[in-house]
Protein backbone atom coordinates (compact mmCIF):
# COMPACT_ATOMS: atom_id res chain seq x y z
CA UNK A 1 0.00 0.00 0.00
CA UNK A 2 1.58 3.27 -1.16
CA UNK A 3 0.49 6.02 1.21
CA UNK A 4 2.61 9.04 0.32
CA UNK A 5 2.10 11.54 -2.49
CA UNK A 6 4.96 12.41 -4.85
CA UNK A 7 5.61 15.28 -7.24
CA UNK A 8 8.19 16.18 -9.88
CA UNK A 9 8.67 18.24 -13.03
CA UNK A 10 7.69 15.94 -15.91
CA UNK A 11 9.06 18.06 -18.77
CA UNK A 12 12.61 19.00 -19.69
CA UNK A 13 13.96 22.04 -17.88
CA UNK A 14 14.55 25.05 -20.09
CA UNK A 15 12.67 27.62 -22.12
CA UNK A 16 9.51 26.36 -23.81
CA UNK A 17 5.85 27.09 -24.28
CA UNK A 18 4.68 24.99 -21.31
CA UNK A 19 6.03 22.87 -18.49
CA UNK A 20 4.26 20.18 -16.46
CA UNK A 21 4.42 19.30 -12.77
CA UNK A 22 3.12 15.77 -12.13
CA UNK A 23 1.65 14.78 -8.75
CA UNK A 24 0.62 11.21 -7.87
CA UNK A 25 -0.68 9.50 -4.76
CA UNK A 26 -3.70 9.21 -2.50
CA UNK A 27 -3.57 12.89 -1.55
CA UNK A 28 -2.67 14.28 -4.97
CA UNK A 29 -5.94 16.17 -5.57
CA UNK A 30 -6.08 17.65 -2.08
CA UNK A 31 -2.40 18.70 -2.19
CA UNK A 32 -2.83 20.65 -5.42
CA UNK A 33 -6.22 22.03 -4.30
CA UNK A 34 -4.47 23.70 -1.34
CA UNK A 35 -2.46 25.92 -3.73
CA UNK A 36 -4.91 26.18 -6.65
CA UNK A 37 -7.19 29.21 -6.90
CA UNK A 38 -10.12 28.96 -9.30
CA UNK A 39 -13.88 29.39 -9.48
CA UNK A 40 -13.96 25.57 -9.66
CA UNK A 41 -13.51 23.33 -6.61
CA UNK A 42 -10.68 20.98 -7.58
CA UNK A 43 -11.69 18.44 -4.91
CA UNK A 44 -15.03 18.01 -6.67
CA UNK A 45 -13.60 17.84 -10.19
CA UNK A 46 -14.52 14.81 -12.25
CA UNK A 47 -11.76 12.50 -13.48
CA UNK A 48 -10.06 13.38 -16.76
CA UNK A 49 -11.13 17.01 -16.75
CA UNK A 50 -9.07 20.20 -17.03
CA UNK A 51 -9.54 23.19 -14.72
CA UNK A 52 -8.30 26.75 -15.32
CA UNK A 53 -6.90 28.92 -12.56
CA UNK A 54 -3.78 30.10 -10.71
CA UNK A 55 -1.22 28.52 -8.41
CA UNK A 56 -1.01 30.66 -5.28
CA UNK A 57 1.48 30.58 -2.42
CA UNK A 58 -0.73 30.12 0.70
CA UNK A 59 1.78 31.94 2.90
CA UNK A 60 1.43 35.34 1.24
CA UNK A 61 -1.37 34.76 -1.31
CA UNK A 62 1.05 35.65 -4.11
CA UNK A 63 0.08 34.31 -7.55
CA UNK A 64 2.90 32.17 -8.89
CA UNK A 65 1.52 31.32 -12.33
CA UNK A 66 -1.56 30.99 -14.49
CA UNK A 67 -2.12 27.27 -15.06
CA UNK A 68 -4.29 24.45 -16.36
CA UNK A 69 -4.79 21.54 -13.95
CA UNK A 70 -5.67 18.06 -15.25
CA UNK A 71 -7.22 15.58 -12.82
CA UNK A 72 -6.99 11.82 -13.48
CA UNK A 73 -8.35 9.66 -10.70
CA UNK A 74 -7.10 6.13 -10.10
CA UNK A 75 -7.11 3.51 -11.33
CA UNK A 76 -7.58 5.26 -14.70
CA UNK A 77 -4.18 6.93 -14.68
CA UNK A 78 -0.56 6.13 -15.54
CA UNK A 79 0.31 5.14 -11.97
CA UNK A 80 -3.17 3.69 -11.22
CA UNK A 81 -3.33 6.28 -8.40
CA UNK A 82 -4.89 9.74 -8.34
CA UNK A 83 -2.74 11.89 -10.64
CA UNK A 84 -2.83 15.66 -11.06
CA UNK A 85 -0.79 17.42 -13.74
CA UNK A 86 -0.23 21.16 -13.50
CA UNK A 87 0.60 22.83 -16.83
CA UNK A 88 2.53 26.04 -16.22
CA UNK A 89 4.24 28.51 -18.51
CA UNK A 90 7.55 27.21 -19.78
CA UNK A 91 10.76 28.35 -18.19
CA UNK A 92 12.74 27.37 -15.14
CA UNK A 93 11.43 30.00 -12.70
CA UNK A 94 7.70 29.37 -13.18
CA UNK A 95 7.75 25.58 -13.02
CA UNK A 96 10.21 25.43 -10.11
CA UNK A 97 8.15 27.85 -8.04
CA UNK A 98 5.01 25.76 -8.66
CA UNK A 99 6.80 22.53 -7.73
CA UNK A 100 8.24 24.12 -4.60
CA UNK A 101 4.86 25.24 -3.26
CA UNK A 102 3.33 21.80 -3.95
CA UNK A 103 6.18 20.13 -2.06
CA UNK A 104 5.67 22.51 0.87
CA UNK A 105 2.02 21.50 1.09
CA UNK A 106 2.12 17.73 1.46
CA UNK A 107 3.96 16.08 -1.43
CA UNK A 108 7.53 14.86 -1.50
CA UNK A 109 9.95 15.00 -4.43
CA UNK A 110 9.71 11.86 -6.55
CA UNK A 111 12.73 9.67 -7.10
CA UNK A 112 13.95 8.99 -10.67
CA UNK A 113 11.45 6.73 -12.41
CA UNK A 114 9.15 6.57 -9.39
CA UNK A 115 5.96 7.28 -11.36
CA UNK A 116 6.68 4.32 -13.66
CA UNK A 117 7.74 2.23 -10.66
CA UNK A 118 4.37 2.92 -9.04
CA UNK A 119 2.60 1.89 -12.25
CA UNK A 120 4.44 -1.44 -11.98
CA UNK A 121 3.90 -1.90 -8.24
CA UNK A 122 0.20 -1.08 -8.64
CA UNK A 123 -0.14 -3.75 -11.34
CA UNK A 124 -0.98 -1.48 -14.25
CA UNK A 125 2.08 -2.62 -16.24
CA UNK A 126 4.61 -5.43 -15.86
CA UNK A 127 8.37 -4.96 -15.58
CA UNK A 128 9.03 -5.55 -19.29
CA UNK A 129 6.58 -2.76 -20.14
CA UNK A 130 8.12 -0.48 -17.52
CA UNK A 131 11.61 -0.99 -18.95
CA UNK A 132 10.27 -0.17 -22.42
CA UNK A 133 9.30 3.31 -21.21
CA UNK A 134 12.95 4.36 -20.94
CA UNK A 135 13.58 2.88 -24.39
CA UNK A 136 10.80 5.11 -25.74
CA UNK A 137 12.52 8.16 -24.28
CA UNK A 138 15.96 7.18 -25.58
CA UNK A 139 14.90 6.02 -29.05
CA UNK A 140 17.32 7.21 -31.74
CA UNK A 141 15.22 6.30 -34.78
CA UNK A 142 11.62 5.80 -35.80
CA UNK A 143 11.99 2.01 -35.92
CA UNK A 144 13.62 1.93 -32.47
CA UNK A 145 10.68 3.98 -31.17
CA UNK A 146 8.16 1.60 -32.75
CA UNK A 147 9.89 -1.43 -31.20
CA UNK A 148 9.87 0.24 -27.77
CA UNK A 149 6.26 1.34 -28.19
CA UNK A 150 5.11 -2.19 -28.96
CA UNK A 151 6.95 -3.51 -25.91
CA UNK A 152 5.47 -0.75 -23.73
CA UNK A 153 2.04 -1.83 -24.96
CA UNK A 154 2.78 -5.37 -23.79
CA UNK A 155 3.78 -7.04 -27.08
CA UNK A 156 6.59 -9.08 -25.50
CA UNK A 157 4.52 -9.82 -22.42
CA UNK A 158 1.72 -11.21 -24.59
CA UNK A 159 4.18 -13.81 -25.89
CA UNK A 160 5.73 -14.60 -22.50
CA UNK A 161 2.44 -15.11 -20.59
CA UNK A 162 1.12 -18.01 -22.75
CA UNK A 163 4.51 -19.75 -22.52
CA UNK A 164 4.41 -19.51 -18.75
CA UNK A 165 0.84 -20.81 -18.74
CA UNK A 166 1.88 -23.88 -20.76
CA UNK A 167 4.76 -24.49 -18.36
CA UNK A 168 2.57 -24.23 -15.24
CA UNK A 169 0.11 -26.69 -16.78
CA UNK A 170 3.01 -29.01 -17.55
CA UNK A 171 4.27 -28.68 -13.97
CA UNK A 172 0.80 -29.60 -12.71
CA UNK A 173 0.79 -32.70 -14.95
CA UNK A 174 4.22 -33.73 -13.63
CA UNK A 175 3.09 -33.10 -10.05
CA UNK A 176 0.13 -35.44 -10.50
CA UNK A 177 2.45 -38.10 -11.86
CA UNK A 178 4.74 -37.74 -8.83
CA UNK A 179 1.95 -37.74 -6.25
CA UNK A 180 -0.27 -40.37 -7.89
CA UNK A 181 1.96 -42.62 -10.01
CA UNK A 182 -0.76 -45.28 -10.24
CA UNK A 183 -2.84 -42.92 -12.45
CA UNK A 184 -0.10 -42.38 -15.04
CA UNK A 185 3.03 -43.91 -16.52
CA UNK A 186 6.39 -42.20 -16.89
CA UNK A 187 6.48 -42.79 -20.65
CA UNK A 188 3.31 -40.74 -21.16
CA UNK A 189 4.55 -37.88 -18.98
CA UNK A 190 8.00 -37.74 -20.58
CA UNK A 191 6.33 -37.65 -24.00
CA UNK A 192 4.23 -34.68 -22.92
CA UNK A 193 7.37 -32.96 -21.54
CA UNK A 194 9.26 -33.38 -24.81
CA UNK A 195 6.34 -32.10 -26.87
CA UNK A 196 5.37 -29.11 -24.72
CA UNK A 197 8.93 -28.04 -23.93
CA UNK A 198 9.81 -28.39 -27.62
CA UNK A 199 7.00 -26.04 -28.65
CA UNK A 200 8.01 -23.41 -26.07
CA UNK A 201 11.70 -23.82 -26.97
CA UNK A 202 10.95 -22.90 -30.60
CA UNK A 203 9.14 -19.75 -29.46
CA UNK A 204 12.05 -18.74 -27.21
CA UNK A 205 14.56 -19.40 -30.01
CA UNK A 206 12.45 -17.26 -32.34
CA UNK A 207 12.76 -14.34 -29.93
CA UNK A 208 16.49 -14.90 -29.49
CA UNK A 209 17.05 -15.08 -33.26
CA UNK A 210 15.97 -11.44 -33.48
CA UNK A 211 17.61 -10.36 -30.22
CA UNK A 212 20.77 -9.02 -31.87
CA UNK A 213 18.68 -7.00 -34.32
CA UNK A 214 16.56 -5.67 -31.46
CA UNK A 215 19.64 -4.65 -29.51
CA UNK A 216 20.95 -2.79 -32.55
CA UNK A 217 17.66 -0.91 -32.94
CA UNK A 218 17.81 -0.02 -29.24
CA UNK A 219 21.47 0.92 -28.84
CA UNK A 220 22.56 1.77 -32.38
CA UNK A 221 25.66 0.77 -34.34
CA UNK A 222 29.01 2.40 -33.55
CA UNK A 223 30.20 3.17 -37.09
CA UNK A 224 33.73 4.34 -37.86
CA UNK A 225 34.56 6.02 -41.16
CA UNK A 226 38.19 5.31 -41.97
CA UNK A 227 40.52 5.77 -44.91
CA UNK A 228 43.37 7.79 -46.36
CA UNK A 229 43.37 11.61 -46.33
CA UNK A 230 41.17 13.11 -49.05
CA UNK A 231 39.32 9.85 -49.71
CA UNK A 232 36.10 11.71 -48.88
CA UNK A 233 35.41 10.54 -45.32
CA UNK A 234 34.16 13.92 -44.11
CA UNK A 235 32.08 14.36 -47.26
CA UNK A 236 30.48 10.97 -46.57
CA UNK A 237 29.69 11.99 -42.99
CA UNK A 238 28.09 15.20 -44.22
CA UNK A 239 26.10 13.32 -46.88
CA UNK A 240 24.78 10.82 -44.32
CA UNK A 241 24.04 13.53 -41.73
CA UNK A 242 22.53 15.75 -44.42
CA UNK A 243 24.39 18.78 -43.07
CA UNK A 244 27.93 20.13 -42.98
CA UNK A 245 29.16 18.63 -39.69
CA UNK A 246 32.77 18.12 -40.78
CA UNK A 247 35.13 20.51 -42.55
CA UNK A 248 35.81 19.49 -46.15
CA UNK A 249 38.83 20.85 -48.08
CA UNK A 250 41.29 19.65 -50.72
CA UNK A 251 44.09 19.88 -48.14
CA UNK A 252 45.09 16.42 -46.83
CA UNK A 253 44.85 15.98 -43.05
CA UNK A 254 42.03 18.48 -42.47
CA UNK A 255 40.32 16.17 -39.96
CA UNK A 256 42.66 15.76 -36.99
CA UNK A 257 40.27 14.56 -34.33
CA UNK A 258 37.18 12.38 -34.23
CA UNK A 259 33.97 14.07 -35.42
CA UNK A 260 30.82 12.37 -34.09
CA UNK A 261 27.22 12.45 -35.30
CA UNK A 262 24.13 10.34 -34.53
CA UNK A 263 21.98 9.55 -37.55
CA UNK A 264 19.17 7.20 -38.58
CA UNK A 265 19.93 5.18 -41.71
CA UNK A 266 16.79 3.47 -43.04
CA UNK A 267 15.49 3.35 -39.48
CA UNK A 268 18.77 1.94 -38.10
CA UNK A 269 20.46 4.25 -35.55
CA UNK A 270 24.15 4.84 -36.33
CA UNK A 271 26.69 6.63 -34.17
CA UNK A 272 29.00 7.91 -36.91
CA UNK A 273 32.65 8.64 -36.14
CA UNK A 274 34.67 10.45 -38.81
CA UNK A 275 38.37 9.84 -38.13
CA UNK A 276 41.65 11.43 -39.15
CA UNK A 277 43.05 10.09 -42.42
CA UNK A 278 45.37 7.15 -41.79
CA UNK A 279 48.88 7.82 -43.12
CA UNK A 280 52.45 8.31 -41.94
CA UNK A 281 52.91 11.93 -40.88
CA UNK A 282 55.47 14.07 -39.09
CA UNK A 283 52.81 16.50 -37.85
CA UNK A 284 52.43 15.85 -34.10
CA UNK A 285 48.76 16.87 -33.92
CA UNK A 286 47.80 14.85 -37.01
CA UNK A 287 49.74 11.83 -35.66
CA UNK A 288 47.65 11.93 -32.47
CA UNK A 289 44.54 12.00 -34.66
CA UNK A 290 45.76 8.93 -36.59
CA UNK A 291 46.36 7.08 -33.30
CA UNK A 292 42.81 7.92 -32.22
CA UNK A 293 41.56 6.57 -35.55
CA UNK A 294 43.17 3.21 -34.79
CA UNK A 295 41.65 3.24 -31.28
CA UNK A 296 38.19 3.95 -32.74
CA UNK A 297 38.57 1.00 -35.12
CA UNK A 298 38.95 -1.35 -32.16
CA UNK A 299 35.63 -0.17 -30.68
CA UNK A 300 33.62 -0.17 -33.93
CA UNK A 301 30.59 -2.36 -34.65
CA UNK A 302 30.71 -1.32 -38.29
CA UNK A 303 33.63 0.03 -40.35
CA UNK A 304 33.19 2.07 -43.50
CA UNK A 305 36.52 1.95 -45.33
CA UNK A 306 36.46 4.80 -47.84
CA UNK A 307 38.60 4.41 -50.97
CA UNK A 308 39.15 7.07 -53.63
CA UNK A 309 37.87 5.88 -57.02
CA UNK A 310 40.11 8.49 -58.70
CA UNK A 311 43.43 7.26 -57.20
CA UNK A 312 45.36 3.96 -57.27
CA UNK A 313 45.43 1.91 -54.07
CA UNK A 314 48.00 3.07 -51.55
CA UNK A 315 49.99 0.64 -49.42
CA UNK A 316 48.20 1.95 -46.29
CA UNK A 317 44.89 1.00 -47.90
CA UNK A 318 46.11 -2.47 -48.83
CA UNK A 319 47.05 -3.03 -45.19
CA UNK A 320 43.61 -1.86 -44.05
CA UNK A 321 41.86 -4.12 -46.55
CA UNK A 322 43.71 -7.15 -45.15
CA UNK A 323 43.35 -6.01 -41.54
CA UNK A 324 39.58 -5.42 -41.69
CA UNK A 325 38.35 -8.36 -43.78
CA UNK A 326 37.38 -10.37 -40.66
CA UNK A 327 35.43 -7.42 -39.22
CA UNK A 328 31.98 -6.06 -40.11
CA UNK A 329 33.32 -3.87 -42.88
CA UNK A 330 31.83 -2.18 -45.94
CA UNK A 331 34.12 -0.86 -48.67
CA UNK A 332 32.87 2.54 -49.80
CA UNK A 333 34.35 3.49 -53.16
CA UNK A 334 33.85 7.24 -53.29
CA UNK A 335 34.20 9.87 -56.05
CA UNK A 336 32.68 7.71 -58.77
CA UNK A 337 31.90 10.96 -60.58
CA UNK A 338 35.63 11.10 -61.43
CA UNK A 339 37.59 8.81 -63.79
CA UNK A 340 38.45 5.45 -62.20
CA UNK A 341 42.10 4.71 -61.35
CA UNK A 342 41.43 2.33 -58.42
CA UNK A 343 42.43 -1.34 -58.82
CA UNK A 344 38.96 -2.81 -58.12
CA UNK A 345 40.18 -6.37 -58.65
CA UNK A 346 42.43 -6.13 -55.57
CA UNK A 347 39.45 -5.10 -53.44
CA UNK A 348 37.31 -7.93 -54.81
CA UNK A 349 39.88 -10.53 -53.73
CA UNK A 350 38.85 -10.20 -50.08
CA UNK A 351 35.36 -8.67 -50.23
CA UNK A 352 32.18 -9.84 -51.95
CA UNK A 353 29.91 -7.62 -54.01
CA UNK A 354 27.47 -7.09 -51.09
CA UNK A 355 30.30 -5.47 -49.10
CA UNK A 356 31.36 -3.03 -51.84
CA UNK A 357 29.38 0.17 -52.34
CA UNK A 358 29.94 2.76 -55.09
CA UNK A 359 28.90 6.34 -54.46
CA UNK A 360 29.69 10.00 -54.82
CA UNK A 361 29.42 11.73 -51.45
CA UNK A 362 29.86 15.10 -53.14
CA UNK A 363 26.85 14.58 -55.41
CA UNK A 364 24.87 12.48 -52.89
CA UNK A 365 24.44 9.56 -55.29
CA UNK A 366 24.66 5.95 -54.13
CA UNK A 367 23.66 6.63 -50.51
CA UNK A 368 20.67 4.29 -50.91
CA UNK A 369 23.06 1.45 -51.84
CA UNK A 370 24.99 2.07 -48.62
CA UNK A 371 21.75 1.95 -46.62
CA UNK A 372 20.86 -1.43 -48.15
CA UNK A 373 24.36 -2.76 -47.49
CA UNK A 374 24.24 -1.76 -43.80
CA UNK A 375 20.81 -3.34 -43.40
CA UNK A 376 21.95 -6.54 -45.12
CA UNK A 377 25.04 -6.80 -42.94
CA UNK A 378 23.20 -6.59 -39.62
CA UNK A 379 19.65 -7.73 -40.34
CA UNK A 380 18.28 -10.94 -41.80
CA UNK A 381 16.25 -9.43 -44.60
CA UNK A 382 14.15 -6.27 -44.33
CA UNK A 383 14.13 -4.42 -41.03
CA UNK A 384 10.61 -4.80 -39.65
CA UNK A 385 8.87 -3.03 -36.79
CA UNK A 386 5.25 -3.89 -37.47
CA UNK A 387 4.65 -7.61 -37.09
CA UNK A 388 7.78 -8.86 -35.33
CA UNK A 389 8.68 -8.65 -31.65
CA UNK A 390 12.29 -7.63 -31.12
CA UNK A 391 13.87 -8.37 -27.75
CA UNK A 392 16.31 -5.51 -27.21
CA UNK A 393 16.88 -5.43 -23.45
CA UNK A 394 20.09 -7.17 -22.27
CA UNK A 395 18.37 -8.41 -19.09
CA UNK A 396 15.57 -9.98 -21.11
CA UNK A 397 18.03 -11.62 -23.51
CA UNK A 398 19.97 -13.16 -20.61
CA UNK A 399 16.78 -14.55 -19.08
CA UNK A 400 15.66 -15.98 -22.42
CA UNK A 401 18.98 -17.79 -22.76
CA UNK A 402 18.50 -19.18 -19.24
CA UNK A 403 15.01 -20.33 -20.26
CA UNK A 404 16.39 -21.97 -23.41
CA UNK A 405 19.06 -23.83 -21.41
CA UNK A 406 16.52 -25.12 -18.85
CA UNK A 407 14.12 -26.29 -21.59
CA UNK A 408 16.90 -28.08 -23.46
CA UNK A 409 18.00 -29.81 -20.26
CA UNK A 410 14.41 -30.89 -19.55
CA UNK A 411 14.04 -32.34 -23.07
CA UNK A 412 17.41 -34.11 -22.90
CA UNK A 413 16.64 -35.50 -19.45
CA UNK A 414 13.27 -36.85 -20.63
CA UNK A 415 15.02 -38.66 -23.49
CA UNK A 416 17.54 -40.22 -21.09
CA UNK A 417 14.90 -41.57 -18.68
CA UNK A 418 15.91 -39.25 -15.84
CA UNK A 419 13.42 -39.41 -12.91
CA UNK A 420 10.41 -37.11 -13.39
CA UNK A 421 10.98 -35.20 -10.15
CA UNK A 422 14.45 -34.12 -11.38
CA UNK A 423 13.08 -33.00 -14.76
CA UNK A 424 10.52 -30.94 -12.87
CA UNK A 425 13.36 -28.75 -11.55
CA UNK A 426 14.37 -27.69 -15.09
CA UNK A 427 10.76 -26.97 -16.07
CA UNK A 428 10.25 -24.87 -12.95
CA UNK A 429 13.50 -23.02 -13.64
CA UNK A 430 12.36 -22.07 -17.17
CA UNK A 431 9.00 -20.88 -15.78
CA UNK A 432 10.80 -18.71 -13.20
CA UNK A 433 13.20 -17.21 -15.77
CA UNK A 434 10.29 -16.11 -17.97
CA UNK A 435 8.58 -14.71 -14.88
CA UNK A 436 11.59 -12.55 -14.09
CA UNK A 437 11.15 -10.81 -17.46
CA UNK A 438 7.66 -9.75 -16.35
CA UNK A 439 8.89 -8.84 -12.86
CA UNK A 440 7.40 -11.69 -10.83
CA UNK A 441 9.06 -11.69 -7.40
CA UNK A 442 11.48 -8.96 -8.49
CA UNK A 443 13.71 -7.91 -5.60
CA UNK A 444 14.09 -4.34 -4.37
CA UNK A 445 17.71 -4.13 -5.57
CA UNK A 446 16.71 -5.05 -9.15
CA UNK A 447 13.83 -2.56 -9.16
CA UNK A 448 16.07 0.18 -7.77
CA UNK A 449 18.68 -0.56 -10.43
CA UNK A 450 16.14 -0.43 -13.28
CA UNK A 451 14.17 2.63 -12.23
CA UNK A 452 17.25 4.65 -11.23
CA UNK A 453 18.03 4.92 -14.96
CA UNK A 454 14.84 6.96 -15.51
CA UNK A 455 14.67 10.73 -15.40
CA UNK A 456 12.81 12.65 -12.70
CA UNK A 457 9.11 12.95 -13.43
CA UNK A 458 8.82 9.71 -15.42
Amino acid sequence: MIEDTIAAIATALGEGSIAVVRVSGPDAVNTVAMVFKSKYNLREAKSHTVQYGWIVDPINERILDEVLVTVMKGPRSFTAEDVVEVSTHGGIVAVKSVLEVILRNGARLAEPGEFTKRAFLNGRIDLAQAEAVIDLIRSKSDRAFQVARKQAEGDLSKQIIPMRQKLIELLAHVEVNIDYPEHDVDEVTTGVIREDCGVILKEVEGLLDRANEGKILREGIVTVIVGRPNAGKSSLLNALARENKAIVTDIPGTTRDIVEENISLSGIPLRLLDTAGIRETSDIVERIGVERSHDALNEADLILLVLNHHEPLHEDERKLLKQLKERSTLIVINKIDLPGLLEINEVEQDYNSEQIVYLSAKEGSGIESLERAVSGLFFSGEVESGDLTYVSNARHITLLYQTKKSLEEAINASEESVPIDLIQIDIASSWESLGQILGDAAGDSLLDQIFSQFCLGK
